[in-house]
C-alpha cells in the first residue's frame, strides 16, 4: 500500500524539525498536504515554522519541544503520541562529535549514543504498532553514508548510523505485506548547522562547493523515496560515491585512507 493521502486528523511527526534536514522534511510533507508534529529542543524555532507551515500552506502544525536525550521526556512523548493518528514518521534527530574518541567529552558521547540510535529505537517501538493496525504508513530514517565505512576520529557518530542503517534495511524487508514501509535516507555532505556542532573545523571548508547538496534537495528526494516505498534513498554524486565505496572497498585499503584524511583536516 502506497504512503496515505493527507486527512485532517492524521499527523506525520518530524524529529529534528527545528533545522537543516528536519525543517526541509516538514516543509516538503506540508507542501503535500500532511499536518505534522514538529518535535525538537527548540520550542522557539518550532512555533515560527509551525506558523509559517500553518499559514502557507493551509495545514495543521504541532509542536512537541522535547529533549530526546532525556529518557523522562522522551517517554512523555511516546506516550502522548500512542493518542494521535500517525501516518508517518521522521526519525531524523541526531548530531555527530569530530575528533579522538579519548580527547572527546564522555558525557557528550554517551549522548550521541542516547540520540542517535535508543532515542530512534525507542520511538519506532512507540510508533510502529500503530501504523501496523492502520494498515498504511511510513517511516524515514535518517541515516548516513558514515555509517557504511570506518570513520576514524568520527568514531561514535559512525558507530550510531550503522545501527540505524541497519536497523532501517532490516524493517523494509520486515514489514512487507503489513502496508507500512521502512526507508531509509544516507546523506553524505549536506549543508545545514551540522557541521557547526560536530566541529568539522577543516574538513568542511576543504570539501569542494559540488560535494554539497542542500537540505531541501535531500528532504525532497527522502519524502520521494518514501512515498514510492524505496529502500534507500542516498542523494548527490558525492554520497552515493561515498556509499558504493564505504560498502564494498576493502576495509584494510579503506581504513587506512580515511585516517589520514581525517586526521590530516583536523
Amino acid at each position: 500500500m502506497s504512503f496515505p493521502s493527507p486527512t485532517p486528523d492524521a499527523r506525520v511527526v518530524i524529529t529534528g524539525a527545528s533545522s537543516g534536514i528536519g525543517e526541509a522534511l516538514a516543509e516538503s510533507f506540508a507542501r503535500r498536504g500532511h499536518s505534522l508534529i514538529l518535535v525538537a529542543r527548540r520550542a522557539d524555532r518550532l512555533r515560527l515554522l509551525a506558523d509559517r507551515l500553518a499559514t502557507r500552506y493551509v495545514v495543521i502544525a504541532d509542536v512537541e519541544a522535547c529533549d530526546l536525550a532525556d529518557r523522562d521526556s522522551r517517554r512523555g512523548l511516546v506516550d502522548r503520541l500512542g493518542a494521535v493518528d500517525v501516518s508517518g514518521i521522521c526519525l531524523n534527530a541526531g548530531f555527530a562529535t569530530y575528533g579522538g574518541i579519548l580527547d572527546l567529552d564522555p558525557d557528550r558521547e554517551r549522548e550521541q549514543v542516547e540520540v542517535n540510535v535508543v532515542a530512534v529505537h525507542d520511538l519506532l517501538l512507540g510508533v510502529l504498532p500503530g501504523l501496523v493496525t492502520r494498515g498504511s504508513g511510513g517511516i524515514l530514517v535518517t541515516g548516513s553514508t558514515a555509517g557504511n565505512q570506518p570513520s576514524p576520529n568520527n568514531t561514535t557518530y559512525a558507530a550510531t548510523k550503522a545501527f540505524v542503517n541497519t536497523l532501517s534495511e532490516s524493517l523494509h524487508s520486515e514489514l512487507a505485506g503489513t502496508g507500512v514501509t521502512c526507508t531509509l535516507l544516507a546523506p553524505g555532505p549536506v549543508r545545514t548547522e551540522f557541521a557547526e556542532v560536530a566541529d568539522l573545523g577543516a574538513i568542511e571548508q576543504r570539501l569542494p562547493a559540488f560535494a554539497w547538496v542542500s537540505a531541501e534537495s535531500a528532504a525532497e528526494a527522502a519524502v520521494r523515496g518514501l512515498l514510492s516505498g524505496r529502500r534507500r534513498v542516498v542523494p548527490g554524486v558525492t554520497a552515493k560515491l561515498q556509499d558504493v565505496g564505504g560498502r564494498h572497498a576493502p576495509r584494510a585499503i579503506l581504513s587506512p585512507i580515511l585516517r589520514s584524511a581525517y586526521g590530516e583536516f583536523r
